[in-house]
């Protein structure tokens, strides 16, 4: 590709809490570093905005945790080369299931300090404390350490952090740009503000997004450039 061609402009919809995100997050940063054409932007898709939303839609906390665990949390352990979805642990933990929040405002001051790639950063390292590690992602102090860990001004993060107005702002901004793309499943790709990337329906939360989707996915854009459909 020419140097001065335009960039493939990448909306990434995610939520820490989402298993499937984990996945396409590792497949799109793998894809992204030998295609460096693409630039992508994180947007909050968070899946619950209020504790509440656990005993809304299912009888308990307690089955809110053996279904988004034992059920979701499996299916995509299941299909990992190398697991590293714990979700037998998860099932263990006697703290609430963490809600979304909490790590979107974290990945959001991350963004404040160091841009994309310090939103990308921390998602990736709240999601394998999330998933992995199974610690409470909706503990400030479990966030203020991945901060920490991915390299941040932590005081500096902490104050960002805190000003739960402006972060909650711009999460529900990014809210409102899914909405008007019609997303209803993270992970969800749009590039260039209208080709949308869903992968395969594979639970009630999420989509599954193969490496394989990935490339056939920019790879039509790209032919798309060509032929003046893009």
């Amino acid at each position: 590709m020419a140097d001065d061609a335009p960039k493939i402009e990448v909306e990434f919809f995610h939520d820490v809490m989402s298993c499937w995100c984990f996945h396409a997050s590792e497949r799109l940063r793998a894809l992204v570093a030998h295609q460096p054409d693409i630039e992508v932007t994180h947007r909050s898709w968070p899946l619950a905005t209020d504790p509440s939303l656990m005993t809304r839609i299912f009888p308990s906390k307690d089955a809110a945790r053996a279904e988004i665990c034992g059920q979701h949390w499996k299916d995509a352990h299941d299909v990992e080369n190398d697991p590293r979805i714990d979700y037998r642990l998860m099932m263990t933990r006697r703290f609430d299931y963490p809600y979304s929040m909490p790590s979107q405002r974290g990945c959001k001051a991350a963004q404040q300090q160091g841009g994309q790639a310090a939103h990308w950063d921390f998602f990736d390292r709240a999601q394998r404390a999330h998933l992995t590690e199974c610690i409470d992602t909706a503990d400030p102090a479990v966030l203020a350490q991945c901060a920490r860990d991915v390299g941040l001004d932590v005081a500096r993060w902490q104050r960002d952090f805190e000003d739960t107005a402006a972060r909650d702002a711009e999460i529900h901004a990014d809210m409102d740009i899914a909405r008007r793309y019609g997303i209803l499943r993270a992970p969800t790709l749009v590039a260039n503000g209208r080709h949308q990337c869903h992968g395969e329906f594979w639970s009630t939360f999420g989509h599954r997004i193969t490496a394989e989707r990935l490339e056939t996915f920019f790879n039509d854009i790209r032919f798309g450039r060509k032929v003046g459909r893009a």
